[in-house]
């Protein structure tokens, strides 16, 4: 398949895959090292995530590290309850290739 073939196809799923960028102060530093963090569904493969950040953000994606967190149990006026469960993606991009996640804030 040559370049000229090769179509940009962005689908709803591939936004439906990254439901928002985590902007932490650990996130924001391992930015510089080239990799971004995003939320994703707990459904979402690694394959899913590469896919979706390569197509949306015309990147090169090296590597996925996804991350599954348990949701908290938490008492609020003396009740129990249960964050969500929730995950994580962090994708390590090529060299000289980078995502700013703060534009549009």
């Amino acid at each position: 398949m040559s370049k000229s073939n090769k179509t940009n196809n962005v689908t709803a799923k591939m936004y439906d895959t990254l439901l928002r960028p985590v902007i932490t102060e650990k996130s924001m530093l391992s930015s510089e090292a080239g990799k971004v963090t995003f939320m994703v569904p707990l459904s979402a493969t690694k394959d899913d995530v590469k896919a979706a950040v390569e197509t949306i953000f015309n990147v090169k994606v090296n590597q996925v590290n996804t991350i599954r967190q348990f949701g908290k149990t938490k008492t609020f006026r003396g009740r129990e309850g249960v964050r969500s469960d929730f995950k994580k993606a962090v994708v390590t991009l090529a060299e000289g290739q980078n995502i700013d996640v703060t534009t549009g804030i």
